[in-house]
Parts: C-alpha cells; sequence; structure tokens
C-alpha cells in the first residue's frame, strides 16, 4: 500500500543531502530512532514539546545517498528512521526514548506492523557513549516492563541520508492517504496490544 502511495507522489524528487551528526551543539541536540514507516514516527515525534525539527531518512546501511526505491527494495542495508532536533532544556533523550519504546512493537525483530524487513525494523542509534548507556538502560526497563526480550537493536549513529522532499512531513501534506496507510497497517491497534495503557506513553493526544 505504502509504495502504491509513494509512487503516485515521486515523479519528481529532490536532491539528497548528508546530513552531519552531532549529539549536542548549542541549545540544541539530536537524537536518531528507526521505527518502521519514518512518517508515522516523524507524526509522532512532532506532538512533543521541546522537539525542534523531525527529519525523514535513511541510515545504517552501506550505499552511498540511497534512494527510496533502493531502501524499499531491501538492497542497500538502510533502516528508514527520524532524526530528531529537540531542545536539551525542554525535553530529554531519556523522554525521547520513552515516546519511542512506547510508540513501536519493540518484540518484532522482523520489520515494524504491516512493513516487513530490513529497512523497517526498529532499532536506536546512538550519537556518542552518554547516548549508548542511557540507550542500553532504557532497553533493560523495557524488557522488565514488558517481560520478554526486546528485538530493538542499539546502533552507532553513521552517515544519515536525509530522504527525497515528498517524505518530508508526509502526514500533513497528504493527511488522508496518510492517515489510512496508518489504519491500514494496523499500527495504531498493535502498539495498544502490546502496552496496554502505557501505548504512545510521553507522546500527546491529538
Amino acid at each position: 500500500m505504502r509504495l502504491l502511495l509513494v509512487a503516485m507522489l515521486c515523479a519528481m524528487t529532490a536532491t539528497v543531502t548528508i546530513a552531519p551528526l552531532d549529539a549536542q551543539e548549542n541549545d540544541r541536540a539530536t537524537a536518531i530512532f528507526a521505527g518502521g514507516c519514518f512518517w508515522c514516527v516523524e507524526a509522532d515525534f512532532d506532538k512533543i514539546s521541546g522537539v525542534l525539527e523531525t527529519t525523514s531518512g535513511y541510515i545504517g546501511g552501506e550505499v552511498p545517498n540511497p534512494s527510496y526505491e533502493q531502501v524499499a527494495a531491501k538492497k542497500t542495508g538502510h533502516h528508514e528512521a527520524v532524526r530528531i532536533t529537540y531542545d536539551p532544556e525542554k525535553v530529554s533523550y531519556e523522554e525521547l526514548l520513552t515516546a519511542f519504546w512506547h510508540s513501536i512493537d519493540p518484540t518484532d525483530g522482523g520489520g515494524q506492523f504491516c512493513d516487513r524487513g530490513e529497512p523497517y525494523e526498529s532499532g536506536v542509534f546512538v550519537l556518542g557513549p552518554k547516548q549508548r548507556e542511557l540507550a542500553k538502560k532504557s532497553r533493560e526497563e523495557v524488557e522488565a516492563e514488558l517481560g520478554t526480550e526486546v528485538a530493538t537493536t542499539i546502533e552507532e549513529g553513521g552517515i544519515f541520508y536525509p530522504a527525497e522532499e515528498y517524505h518530508q512531513n508526509y502526514y500533513q501534506k497528504n493527511s488522508l492517504s496518510y492517515q489510512f496507510y496508518r489504519w491500514n497497517c494496523g499500527r495504531n491497534n498493535r502498539v495498544e496490544e502490546v502496552w496496554a495503557n502505557q501505548a504512545y506513553k510521553g507522546i500527546p493526544k491529538d
């Protein structure tokens, strides 16, 4: 379904530029999460006070400057991911981790919801030892909370390639098709099944 939606929208694609990665610079900090469809991750994190910007993109693969079609075809090793720029005075990395875990199915190692395969596997891409320490601690807490092993990986952040322009803020630019995709993919239902009354903890409701 999502590939069909994309095919209808991508007659022209934007040039992709490589974005530098810094855990924190002045009053702005960066977090990178892969939680399946980046449209949905972007939509969720844009609701959080203190998040300044979200960028959909690709990380963790071997092919330079990958296109969406290459990534979706599982030819590059990349994950769909979202780079989150935030104000650490207003929201902490730990709070973003809480929101991330409670907006995905961390027990699923084969993708997320209806999207299957490596591009849609969940992961925390850490920028430095402090983020790694916090991510590992939070994963242990999630395993204790759920009473089961977590499949979500913790990986070193590498080069983050912003996705094509038509993917950015897709949920705002194509609201109806986005809402249908999210419902049809079963994202909300599965998150609620996994987390019950803790579903979407840390993410304000609409």
